[in-house]
């Protein structure tokens, strides 16, 4: 299992598009994604748990992925997280 701990930088944190957009890029591999948040767990692939983290801005996030793809899985979400789920401020 790989896991790497990145912050959320997007003014609304991980709102519902934010959600959406992280569980629909984790749906595209094969490795099981997780987000963990101040001791709550949610399946990446799940728009209302990952609603359910209340992950605000400034909230450090960890993610944790094991499979087949876990690390380019890892990487991408890490990335899309780091590019404040590509919404414009």
């Amino acid at each position: 299992m790989l896991s790497q701990e990145v912050m959320i930088c997007n003014k609304l944190g991980l709102h519902a598009r934010a959600a959406t957009k992280l569980a629909q890029l984790s749906q595209k591999f094969d490795a099981k994604v997780s987000l963990e948040l101040e001791g709550k767990h949610a399946d990446a692939g799940s728009i209302m748990a990952l609603m359910l983290l209340a992950g605000a801005q400034g909230k450090t996030v960890n993610i944790k992925a094991e499979g087949e793809d876990a690390q380019q899985a890892l990487s991408e979400i890490c990335q899309l997280i780091s590019d404040k789920f590509d919404e414009s401020e």
